[in-house]
């Protein structure tokens, strides 16, 4: 199977940026981390990143048909992006909501997500075991 994993904007700066938030393990680290605990299920992943709204939505428009699962991490997009919301809802796969840091004990913009509901599920404040947890979820595991 083929799953995404697909982040947004400033996902690209993680530890660098709010580390007392966001930790100080980098995206690549990751990155590196999750394919190594999903490579012994045989099941391989596609890793995707942009700090542009419309970049995300042309990689998942362009992976319909091909993959079998996403979780995403859309950063700020999260809050406002109706374009990203419908882009989810039309995709004939399903997609995990991922956040590093539990954005519903945040400041009050960052509690409410637009996309939540065109998702299979909403994973927030578990660091970077949230990703784990939505391929396991994706896995039927």
């Amino acid at each position: 199977m083929i799953f995404l994993i697909v982040n947004g904007p400033n996902l690209n700066l993680l530890g660098k940026r709010e580390p007392e938030i966001y930790g100080t393990e980098s995206l690549n680290d990751i990155n590196v981390w999750l394919q190594f605990q999903v490579q012994s299920k045989g099941d391989k992943l596609q890793f995707f990143q942009s700090n542009h709204e419309g970049a995300i939505i042309d990689y998942l428009q362009g992976q319909m048909g091909v993959a079998d699962g996403a979780v995403i991490n859309p950063g700020a997009l999260t809050h406002y992006s109706y374009a990203l919301r419908d882009t989810i809802q039309a995709m004939d796969f399903p997609v995990v909501e991922v956040h590093l840091s539990d954005i519903h004990n945040r400041e009050p913009f960052r509690r409410e997500s637009v996309i939540t509901e065109v998702c299979v599920k909403q994973i927030s404040g578990k660091g970077k075991a949230g990703y784990l947890e939505a391929v396991n979820l994706l896995q039927g595991r």
